[in-house]
Order: structure tokens, then sequence, then C-alpha cells
């Protein structure tokens, strides 16, 4: 047996079920936060603007309107231990794969709704 395969049966232990999400979708990001001793969960609500890498490695990215209207970024594991849920809020219709346009559109972007 290669290091390939070992590699591989690895990764397919450690790929979970999420939802099928595109970019242009807005979704609500559930995070564990560890503070201390405790342990709480997190919302990240925004539009996913891009989707990237393969297998365990695959990330996202989501970027939501912050207070006093300051974007912001975070990139997802898709697979991290630290997402509890992934929960589509609206899907968008877009026609590009990378919504990088987005980031220099001041306000609130309009995306169409898909059916």
């Amino acid at each position: 047996m290669s290091m390939d395969n070992l590699i591989r049966i690895i990764e397919k232990d450690q790929i979970k079920e999420v939802p099928d999400f595109r970019p242009g979708d807005t979704v609500r990001v559930y995070v564990k936060f560890k503070e201390g001793n405790k342990e709480r969960t997190q919302a990240f609500e925004g539009i996913v603007i891009s989707k990237r890498g393969s297998g365990v490695n695959k990330t996202f990215t989501v970027r939501k309107i912050g207070a006093n209207g300051i974007g912001v970024e975070r990139i997802f594991p898709l697979y991290a231990p630290v997402i509890q849920k992934i929960e589509i809020v609206r899907r968008g219709k877009v026609r590009r794969a990378k919504l990088y346009y987005l980031r220099n559109i001041r306000g609130k972007v309009k995306i169409k709704e898909r059916r």
C-alpha cells in the first residue's frame, strides 16, 4: 500500500456531511469557541465569496458587513472540527466563481435569489 493510498483513507474519515452551497449564497456558520474552560458557539453570517481547494483542504471565504459598515472576511476550512454546522440562509444567483469585486462595493450588496 502506497503512502498516497494511506493518506486518502485517513482523509476519507475526516470528511463529514456539509450542505451544498456556492459563491453568492448567504450562509450562517456556527463556530465553536473555547474561552478558558467554557465552550460557546458563535454564528458568523455572510455571503460566500469563494470556495477553493479539494478533499480535506477545501476552504471557503465568507464576507459580512460589520459595525460601521466595515467589511469582515473569514476563511473557514470546510471540514474543521470547530465548525458545528453550516446553515444556508439564502441562495444567490451570480455569474462568477470568485466574488472578490464585492470588496469594492460600499453599502448593501444586492444578489438575486436563485430558484
